[in-house]
Protein backbone atom coordinates (compact mmCIF):
# COMPACT_ATOMS: atom_id res chain seq x y z
CA UNK A 1 0.00 0.00 0.00
CA UNK A 2 2.87 2.35 0.86
CA UNK A 3 4.43 1.75 -2.51
CA UNK A 4 1.11 2.26 -4.24
CA UNK A 5 0.50 5.54 -2.34
CA UNK A 6 3.99 6.80 -3.20
CA UNK A 7 3.56 5.89 -6.85
CA UNK A 8 0.18 7.60 -7.03
CA UNK A 9 1.58 10.78 -5.47
CA UNK A 10 4.53 10.86 -7.85
CA UNK A 11 2.22 10.28 -10.81
CA UNK A 12 0.02 13.16 -9.70
CA UNK A 13 3.05 15.43 -9.37
CA UNK A 14 4.30 14.39 -12.79
CA UNK A 15 0.89 15.07 -14.29
CA UNK A 16 0.78 18.53 -12.69
CA UNK A 17 4.26 19.38 -13.93
CA UNK A 18 3.29 18.23 -17.43
CA UNK A 19 0.12 20.33 -17.43
CA UNK A 20 1.97 23.42 -16.17
CA UNK A 21 4.73 22.84 -18.73
CA UNK A 22 2.24 22.67 -21.58
CA UNK A 23 0.46 25.78 -20.33
CA UNK A 24 3.72 27.67 -19.98
CA UNK A 25 4.79 26.63 -23.49
CA UNK A 26 1.42 27.71 -24.85
CA UNK A 27 1.79 31.12 -23.20
CA UNK A 28 5.29 31.57 -24.64
CA UNK A 29 4.12 30.60 -28.13
CA UNK A 30 1.10 32.85 -27.84
CA UNK A 31 3.30 35.79 -26.79
CA UNK A 32 5.25 35.63 -30.05
CA UNK A 33 3.08 36.61 -32.99
CA UNK A 34 3.53 37.91 -36.49
CA UNK A 35 1.77 40.91 -37.97
CA UNK A 36 1.35 41.93 -41.59
CA UNK A 37 1.61 45.74 -41.90
CA UNK A 38 1.93 45.87 -45.69
CA UNK A 39 -1.19 48.01 -45.96
CA UNK A 40 0.83 50.91 -44.49
CA UNK A 41 3.09 51.03 -47.55
CA UNK A 42 2.19 53.04 -50.65
CA UNK A 43 4.51 50.87 -52.73
CA UNK A 44 2.43 47.99 -54.20
CA UNK A 45 5.53 45.77 -54.34
CA UNK A 46 6.73 46.38 -50.80
CA UNK A 47 5.72 44.23 -47.83
CA UNK A 48 6.04 45.13 -44.15
CA UNK A 49 6.14 42.35 -41.55
CA UNK A 50 6.67 42.47 -37.80
CA UNK A 51 7.21 39.90 -35.07
CA UNK A 52 6.00 40.87 -31.62
CA UNK A 53 6.86 39.40 -28.26
CA UNK A 54 5.07 40.30 -25.01
CA UNK A 55 3.16 42.98 -26.89
CA UNK A 56 6.31 44.70 -28.20
CA UNK A 57 7.90 44.64 -31.65
CA UNK A 58 11.11 42.62 -31.57
CA UNK A 59 11.74 42.09 -35.31
CA UNK A 60 10.67 44.18 -38.28
CA UNK A 61 11.14 43.69 -42.01
CA UNK A 62 10.22 46.05 -44.84
CA UNK A 63 11.20 45.09 -48.38
CA UNK A 64 10.24 43.98 -51.86
CA UNK A 65 11.43 40.52 -52.91
CA UNK A 66 11.66 38.90 -56.33
CA UNK A 67 12.35 35.21 -56.96
CA UNK A 68 13.84 33.61 -60.05
CA UNK A 69 13.41 29.83 -59.90
CA UNK A 70 14.57 27.43 -62.66
CA UNK A 71 12.57 24.22 -63.15
CA UNK A 72 12.44 21.37 -65.66
CA UNK A 73 9.79 20.78 -68.29
CA UNK A 74 9.53 17.99 -70.82
CA UNK A 75 10.56 18.93 -74.36
CA UNK A 76 8.24 18.49 -77.32
CA UNK A 77 9.95 15.21 -78.25
CA UNK A 78 8.81 13.76 -74.92
CA UNK A 79 12.35 12.66 -74.06
CA UNK A 80 14.60 15.62 -73.31
CA UNK A 81 14.26 18.05 -70.43
CA UNK A 82 14.56 21.80 -70.86
CA UNK A 83 14.87 24.42 -68.14
CA UNK A 84 12.31 27.18 -67.74
CA UNK A 85 12.43 30.15 -65.35
CA UNK A 86 9.61 31.01 -62.95
CA UNK A 87 9.68 34.67 -61.95
CA UNK A 88 7.44 35.99 -59.17
CA UNK A 89 7.41 38.39 -56.24
CA UNK A 90 6.66 38.11 -52.54
CA UNK A 91 2.96 38.91 -52.07
CA UNK A 92 1.93 41.53 -49.54
CA UNK A 93 -0.79 39.19 -48.27
CA UNK A 94 1.66 36.58 -46.95
CA UNK A 95 1.40 35.11 -43.46
CA UNK A 96 4.13 35.60 -40.88
CA UNK A 97 5.62 33.69 -38.00
CA UNK A 98 8.81 34.43 -36.15
CA UNK A 99 10.99 34.02 -33.12
CA UNK A 100 13.04 36.63 -31.29
CA UNK A 101 16.09 36.07 -29.14
CA UNK A 102 19.00 38.04 -27.73
CA UNK A 103 21.50 36.68 -30.28
CA UNK A 104 19.36 34.75 -32.78
CA UNK A 105 16.08 35.68 -34.46
CA UNK A 106 14.12 34.42 -37.44
CA UNK A 107 11.07 35.17 -39.55
CA UNK A 108 9.03 32.72 -41.63
CA UNK A 109 6.89 34.09 -44.47
CA UNK A 110 4.38 31.76 -46.13
CA UNK A 111 1.83 32.09 -48.95
CA UNK A 112 -0.32 30.01 -51.30
CA UNK A 113 -1.26 27.51 -48.56
CA UNK A 114 2.37 26.83 -47.66
CA UNK A 115 3.35 26.19 -51.28
CA UNK A 116 6.02 28.86 -50.69
CA UNK A 117 7.94 29.50 -47.47
CA UNK A 118 10.70 32.08 -47.09
CA UNK A 119 12.75 31.72 -43.90
CA UNK A 120 15.30 34.34 -42.92
CA UNK A 121 17.64 33.74 -39.98
CA UNK A 122 19.52 36.51 -38.16
CA UNK A 123 22.38 36.34 -35.67
CA UNK A 124 24.56 38.67 -33.60
CA UNK A 125 28.31 38.46 -33.28
CA UNK A 126 31.35 40.46 -32.25
CA UNK A 127 33.78 41.59 -34.93
CA UNK A 128 37.23 43.18 -34.71
CA UNK A 129 37.84 45.67 -31.90
CA UNK A 130 34.82 44.29 -30.02
CA UNK A 131 32.25 45.84 -32.36
CA UNK A 132 28.90 44.04 -32.12
CA UNK A 133 26.98 43.55 -35.35
CA UNK A 134 23.99 41.61 -36.62
CA UNK A 135 23.68 39.89 -39.99
CA UNK A 136 21.57 37.52 -42.05
CA UNK A 137 23.16 34.15 -41.35
CA UNK A 138 20.89 31.94 -43.44
CA UNK A 139 18.09 32.15 -46.00
CA UNK A 140 15.91 29.18 -46.91
CA UNK A 141 13.21 29.02 -49.55
CA UNK A 142 10.71 26.17 -49.90
CA UNK A 143 8.72 26.03 -53.14
CA UNK A 144 6.30 23.59 -54.73
CA UNK A 145 6.57 23.12 -58.49
CA UNK A 146 3.11 21.54 -58.54
CA UNK A 147 1.73 25.05 -57.87
CA UNK A 148 0.68 25.93 -61.42
CA UNK A 149 0.35 29.72 -61.21
CA UNK A 150 4.14 30.03 -61.58
CA UNK A 151 5.31 26.56 -62.59
CA UNK A 152 3.67 25.56 -65.87
CA UNK A 153 3.93 21.92 -66.97
CA UNK A 154 6.73 21.21 -64.49
CA UNK A 155 8.36 17.81 -64.89
CA UNK A 156 8.10 15.57 -61.81
CA UNK A 157 6.47 18.33 -59.71
CA UNK A 158 6.91 18.49 -55.95
CA UNK A 159 8.40 20.43 -53.05
CA UNK A 160 12.01 21.55 -53.04
CA UNK A 161 14.16 23.43 -50.56
CA UNK A 162 16.83 25.95 -51.49
CA UNK A 163 19.33 27.27 -48.95
CA UNK A 164 22.33 29.53 -48.65
CA UNK A 165 25.70 28.27 -47.47
CA UNK A 166 27.82 30.12 -44.88
CA UNK A 167 25.98 33.36 -45.41
CA UNK A 168 27.01 36.69 -43.88
CA UNK A 169 24.81 39.34 -45.50
CA UNK A 170 23.53 42.81 -44.61
CA UNK A 171 26.07 43.20 -41.79
CA UNK A 172 24.88 46.10 -39.59
CA UNK A 173 26.04 47.64 -36.29
CA UNK A 174 23.97 46.40 -33.35
CA UNK A 175 21.09 48.65 -32.36
CA UNK A 176 20.59 50.02 -35.88
CA UNK A 177 18.38 49.11 -38.83
CA UNK A 178 19.75 48.17 -42.25
CA UNK A 179 18.52 50.42 -45.06
CA UNK A 180 19.17 49.88 -48.76
CA UNK A 181 17.28 51.06 -51.83
CA UNK A 182 19.58 49.23 -54.23
CA UNK A 183 18.96 45.59 -55.07
CA UNK A 184 20.66 42.98 -52.91
CA UNK A 185 20.85 39.54 -54.54
CA UNK A 186 21.36 36.16 -52.88
CA UNK A 187 21.89 32.81 -54.58
CA UNK A 188 20.39 29.72 -52.97
CA UNK A 189 21.17 26.12 -53.96
CA UNK A 190 18.09 23.98 -54.46
CA UNK A 191 17.52 20.32 -53.65
CA UNK A 192 16.18 20.09 -57.22
CA UNK A 193 19.40 18.95 -58.93
CA UNK A 194 21.45 21.75 -57.31
CA UNK A 195 19.73 24.47 -59.33
CA UNK A 196 20.56 28.05 -58.41
CA UNK A 197 17.65 30.09 -57.03
CA UNK A 198 17.98 33.88 -57.15
CA UNK A 199 16.39 35.93 -54.36
CA UNK A 200 16.57 39.68 -54.96
CA UNK A 201 15.61 42.18 -52.25
CA UNK A 202 15.27 45.93 -52.72
CA UNK A 203 13.80 48.97 -50.94
CA UNK A 204 14.96 47.29 -47.76
CA UNK A 205 14.73 48.26 -44.11
CA UNK A 206 15.34 45.46 -41.62
CA UNK A 207 15.96 45.25 -37.88
CA UNK A 208 15.91 41.87 -36.08
CA UNK A 209 17.24 43.01 -32.67
CA UNK A 210 17.12 45.91 -30.19
CA UNK A 211 14.01 47.72 -31.43
CA UNK A 212 13.52 50.57 -28.96
CA UNK A 213 10.02 51.73 -29.96
CA UNK A 214 7.02 49.64 -30.96
CA UNK A 215 6.63 49.41 -34.77
CA UNK A 216 9.53 51.87 -35.21
CA UNK A 217 12.93 51.20 -36.76
CA UNK A 218 16.03 52.44 -34.97
CA UNK A 219 18.68 54.71 -36.52
CA UNK A 220 19.30 53.62 -40.13
CA UNK A 221 22.59 52.22 -41.39
CA UNK A 222 22.79 52.79 -45.15
CA UNK A 223 24.30 50.13 -47.37
CA UNK A 224 27.55 50.86 -49.21
CA UNK A 225 25.78 50.73 -52.59
CA UNK A 226 23.40 53.52 -51.58
CA UNK A 227 26.28 55.58 -50.17
CA UNK A 228 28.21 55.18 -53.43
CA UNK A 229 25.18 56.09 -55.54
CA UNK A 230 24.54 59.14 -53.36
CA UNK A 231 28.16 60.21 -53.83
CA UNK A 232 27.88 59.71 -57.60
CA UNK A 233 24.76 61.89 -57.60
CA UNK A 234 26.23 64.69 -55.49
CA UNK A 235 29.78 64.68 -56.91
CA UNK A 236 28.85 66.46 -60.20
CA UNK A 237 26.99 69.09 -58.17
CA UNK A 238 29.98 69.64 -55.88
CA UNK A 239 32.38 69.88 -58.84
CA UNK A 240 30.01 72.31 -60.56
CA UNK A 241 29.90 74.52 -57.46
CA UNK A 242 33.71 74.48 -57.17
CA UNK A 243 34.09 75.34 -60.87
CA UNK A 244 31.55 78.17 -60.55
CA UNK A 245 33.40 79.54 -57.52
CA UNK A 246 36.71 79.48 -59.41
CA UNK A 247 35.14 81.36 -62.33
CA UNK A 248 33.71 84.01 -59.95
CA UNK A 249 37.13 84.45 -58.31
CA UNK A 250 38.88 84.81 -61.68
CA UNK A 251 36.31 87.36 -62.90
CA UNK A 252 36.61 89.32 -59.66
CA UNK A 253 40.41 89.45 -59.91
CA UNK A 254 40.20 90.51 -63.55
CA UNK A 255 37.68 93.24 -62.66
CA UNK A 256 39.99 94.69 -59.97
CA UNK A 257 42.91 94.45 -62.36
CA UNK A 258 41.03 96.53 -64.94
CA UNK A 259 40.16 99.15 -62.30
CA UNK A 260 43.77 99.43 -61.15
CA UNK A 261 44.99 99.68 -64.70
CA UNK A 262 42.47 102.42 -65.57
CA UNK A 263 43.51 104.49 -62.53
CA UNK A 264 47.18 104.64 -63.55
CA UNK A 265 48.40 107.53 -65.90
CA UNK A 266 48.95 106.37 -69.45
CA UNK A 267 52.24 107.30 -71.14
CA UNK A 268 51.92 108.43 -74.79
CA UNK A 269 53.05 105.91 -77.32
CA UNK A 270 54.06 108.52 -79.97
CA UNK A 271 57.69 109.55 -79.21
CA UNK A 272 57.19 113.01 -80.78
CA UNK A 273 54.86 113.86 -77.95
CA UNK A 274 57.70 113.49 -75.41
CA UNK A 275 59.34 116.67 -76.83
CA UNK A 276 56.45 118.77 -75.66
CA UNK A 277 56.59 117.37 -72.15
Amino acid sequence: MGRLGFSTTESARLLLFTVFGVLALSVVLAEQEGENLSGLSNNPDKAIFAVRENGTTCLMVEFAVKFLVPYDVLALNGIDLITEQASFTLPRSAEIEGKCGSTESEIHITWKNNAYILRIYFSKEFRDKGIEVWKISKVQFVYDTSETSHFINAYNPGKHTASTHRLSALVTPAGRSYVCTAQQTLTLISSDHQKGITVSMYDIQIQPFDIASDFMFSEPYKCITDQRERLEETLPLILGLILGLIIVIILTIYHFHLKLTAAQPQLPRDRSMYKNM
